[in-house]
């Protein structure tokens, strides 16, 4: 009966162990998970002002384009009909859909 009982005492100790151990990777994965949140929320956040920065770019570059300078007139009309050409393409993309 001594080698039973301690069997059992030897079984119930690892079952508590593997409890114990469950427990704490139960509360790790729930502190992972909740990084993982925080982490996604900040790559939004980022992606949104980066979004930001390039529409502002593109705002820019546009305004740049248009600038007339001292002579300059014939560029300036160059660039624009570049603009425009490039409007007709997108608008003729949209209607295509």
């Amino acid at each position: 009966m001594a080698d039973e009982d301690k069997t059992i005492m030897v079984f119930a100790t690892r079952v508590r162990q593997l409890v114990l151990d469950f427990e704490k990777l139960k509360a790790e994965n729930q502190r992972l998970r909740e990084e993982i949140d925080h982490c996604e929320a900040k790559v939004k956040d980022v992606q949104a002002q980066l979004k930001s920065a390039q529409d502002n770019y593109n705002r820019l570059l546009t305004a740049k384009m248009l600038e007339v300078g001292e002579g300059d007139l014939e560029a300036a009309k160059a660039r624009l009909a570049k603009l425009i050409r490039s409007v007709n393409k997108c608008i003729t993309l949209l209607s295509e859909k």
